[in-house]
């Protein structure tokens, strides 16, 4: 049997008077490629914030890589652990404009994980490389084209080498050659590295070629799992 990675049991957020999560529950295994699928506003960017320890819930059991996460906001200590254990690529890749494609990539390891700049910068370029944009190292953001930045979030998301990835909405701003390129890149970081993704997307293509699991969600609930 599959070792469980992720546990979301019976979830529940609001955000105001609205109820974004009602009782979301989901497994996932080691080295599972997971597609979050649904339409706008069914939670699964949610869910993808709470496995980030971006969005505090009230009710339920949320743990990640061992990490058990607490209804409401996370202690200090065990965010700081969960940070450990997941890498988040936003949809919209949110680098920092001011900083090169290098610069964004070594920022976690140098200021969060202490690593020294010298070993930092190496990774950086390892992955840009790993990635097919080492030679936009140097490059700022706003000079990036929308497949250059997805990888140098990617990147910066793998940069302190967690066992779980995260991705809201990857091909987004991708041609229909991108996306197919980004399946496969997926894949063969799960099948290297032994890394579990979830994904959340719109693209039903994107997620036959990239998963091993497709969840369906509804109105803050996991409806289908196939």
């Amino acid at each position: 049997m599959s070792e469980k990675v992720i546990s979301l049991r019976n979830l529940h957020l609001r955000r105001g008077e609205r109820r974004i999560l009602n009782g979301a529950s989901l497994e996932v295994a080691r080295g599972d490629v997971v597609a979050l699928m649904g339409a706008s506003g069914s939670g699964k960017t949610t869910v993808l914030r709470v496995l980030a320890g971006l969005e505090p819930f009230e009710e339920g059991a949320v743990t990640v890589d061992g990490v058990a996460l607490s209804v409401g906001v996370s202690s200090t200590a065990d965010l700081a652990q969960l940070r450990r254990k997941v890498g988040m690529v936003f949809q919209f890749h949110c680098l920092f404009e001011h900083l090169s494609a290098a610069q964004n990539v070594r920022l976690a390891p140098v200021h969060v994980h202490r690593v020294p700049a010298a070993d930092a910068e190496r990774r950086a370029l390892e992955l840009l490389k790993a990635l097919g944009v080492e030679h936009r190292a140097q490059a700022l953001p706003r000079e990036l084209s929308g497949g250059e930045a997805q990888r140098v979030a990617i990147a910066r998301a793998l940069a302190t080498d967690p066992p779980v990835l995260l991705m809201d909405e990857p091909t987004a701003s991708l041609d229909p050659a991108r996306r197919h390129e980004l399946a496969q890149l997926l894949r063969s970081l799960v099948g290297q590295q032994g890394r579990t993704l979830v994904v959340a997307t719109h693209d039903e293509d994107f997620a036959r070629a990239a998963a091993t699991k497709v969840v369906m969600m509804r109105d803050g609930v996991v409806t289908q799992t196939a």
